[in-house]
């Protein structure tokens, strides 16, 4: 057990508990022995301690001890700011230690902290309390079941049950500190933090209460403008109607069936917006599958339902019956369109398409995929599942019709041409044909094979013999093949680029004994600050 600390005078001996006024005095050694009861005369009993003065009704000093109670309207001064009402104190002049009892109200500056026991020691300057407590300033109000203040530092440290309410939010909380002059608090266990239009959940972070910001970790989320953004941290400003996260974040937009993924991420409020950058995915449900989109960045803009997605550049798109990949992908909520652009190409079964521009337009009701478009130079190819040549159907533009989210129907219009290979009911090759109409119309089955192709409009070509055909002539001027950029499953949708992005190493939040310090040089600053005002104001 540590000794307690003595209060002595530089020569070594005891400072003694000085009587400033006793008023009428009288002794009780029954109820009181060995002290002295000091009573009010009309002018209040005063005594004073090492720059410490105590005004009361009544005092019981034992001087041996050197000890007094203090009862009955008991006033604890000590310097210019500190000021502690209560019914009942027991000071102890060796320790420097007092006990308030009964309405105990302490002020310090702008903040009043209120309880019915509180323990102060004058050696440490801190005052605790254990059965429950309510700090008050200008902006906030504070309660908790246990708690400390640090005079010097003007901070309390909440250790159970802390609740935080202000006009525009309150913190829920079991272990926080809050520093009175920044008014920050830093939170140390589960936190929520609820405003009028956000909901903000972590275990470590920190939270601004004058301007509503702040830094979170460990298990953090952020409900706000009807999405909920998760990551390994977070950061929230409310005035700029702001939030971002870094490192494995994921923004859940429920209104929109989506998800939106990566490593780093913004939220703008204000501008309907969100960016999102670093692995970026967005996972939209269509009926019971699920459609992704990736880009080395996407912008999301627009209330619900006039959404607009960007994905760029190298962007992305894998669906388990359709992918595809462009330069850029823009897709419009309102109207349903998705445009492909920059040398994009799209496979469906195992057709592989390509065209200047290809669009995807879905059903703005049920969001089903309900046609594909192709704009000039459109292509579709298909590897000969029985030997090494390709079949081939072109056009100047190609359209193609979804039924429950599969493409069942594509249409060749304006110089139309293919290449096909045939074969006999022994899988024997009997020759290749090529010919030309206006209008070739392929149908597909539920698995995306072609089940027919239909040339309509005065088709005509040849069917020539495979050794008849030179190799050049088996292709299409249009022709590439694709297939090794082909997005096979959901993990595919990464470049290797993008694989190897890790997350980003995140220093974390000071320690206790770092964030004191700071709070310390700001308390200096604003204290300097208020020196020359008053010097100022002097002159």
């Amino acid at each position: 057990m540590s000794l307690p600390v003595l209060s002595q005078e530089k020569d070594g001996k005891i400072k003694r508990i000085e009587i400033v006024y006793g008023g009428e005095f009288t002794i009780d050694n029954v109820k009181y022995p060995g002290a002295t009861i000091f009573k009010s005369d009309g002018q209040r009993v005063q005594f004073r301690h090492q720059g410490l003065d105590v005004w009361c009704d009544i005092a019981v000093l034992f001087e041996a001890k050197n000890e007094v109670i203090a009862n009955g309207n008991v006033v604890l001064q000590q310097g210019d700011t500190l000021q502690m009402n209560s019914d009942y104190v027991q000071y102890k002049g060796n320790a420097k230690t007092a006990v308030a009892r009964k309405g105990v109200v302490l002020r310090n500056g702008n903040m009043t902290l209120e309880t019915e026991e509180l323990f102060f020691d004058r050696n440490k300057q801190e005052a605790y309390y254990n059965n429950f407590g309510k700090i008050t300033d200008p902006e906030n109000e504070l309660t908790s079941k246990t708690g400390k203040y640090y005079v010097t530092t003007k901070k309390n440290q909440f250790t159970n049950s802390v609740k935080i309410v202000n006009k525009d939010f309150t913190v829920q909380s079991q272990v926080l500190d809050y520093y009175h002059t920044s008014g920050n608090a830093y939170l140390y266990g589960p936190t929520t933090i609820k405003g009028a239009d956000y909901s903000i959940y972590c275990e470590r972070g920190y939270y601004d209460t004058h301007r509503q910001l702040g830094y979170f970790m460990k298990k953090a989320k952020i409900d706000y403008d009807l999405k909920t953004l998760k990551g390994d941290s977070l950061y929230f400003d409310k005035r700029r109607q702001f939030s971002s996260g870094t490192n494995n974040i994921v923004i859940l937009d429920t209104v929109n069936k989506t998800f939106v993924k990566g490593h780093y991420g913004e939220i703008y409020k204000a501008k309907d917006s969100m960016f999102i950058t670093k692995k970026a995915l967005v996972i939209t449900l269509v009926e019971k599958d699920s459609m992704y989109m990736h880009g080395k960045r996407i912008l999301v803009t627009g209330k619900t339902g006039h959404r607009v997605i960007r994905a760029y550049p190298d962007a992305r798109i894998y669906k388990s019956d359709m992918q595809a990949k462009c330069d850029s992908i823009h897709s419009q909520e309102d109207n349903g369109l998705t445009q492909m652009v920059g040398r994009p190409v799209a496979w469906t079964g195992e057709s592989q398409m390509t065209g200047d521009n290809i669009h995807l337009i879905a059903n703005t009701k049920t969001q089903q995929l309900d046609s594909l478009k192709v704009f000039n130079n459109a292509l579709v190819v298909e590897k000969d599942s029985l030997g090494d040549g390709y079949n081939q159907v072109k056009g100047k533009f190609l359209y193609g019709k979804f039924k429950k989210n599969v493409l069942r129907q594509i249409d060749f219009l304006q110089n139309t041409e293919s290449i096909y290979y045939v074969y006999n009911d022994a899988k024997e090759l009997v020759g290749i044909n090529k010919l030309t109409c206006s209008h070739i119309k392929i149908y597909l089955n539920k698995d995306q094979q072609i089940e027919q192709t239909v040339f309509i409009t005065q088709p005509s070509g040849n069917l020539y013999p495979e050794e008849k055909l030179h190799v050049n002539d088996r292709k299409f001027k249009e022709f590439i093949w694709r297939g090794d950029e082909r997005i096979h499953s959901k993990e595919e949708i990464f470049s290797d680029s993008e694989k190897a992005i890790k997350p980003k190493n995140i220093k974390g939040m000071k320690t206790p004994e770092e964030i004191d310090a700071d709070e310390n040089e700001l308390l200096k600053t604003s204290e300097k600050g208020k020196e020359k005002g008053q010097i100022k104001g002097a002159k």
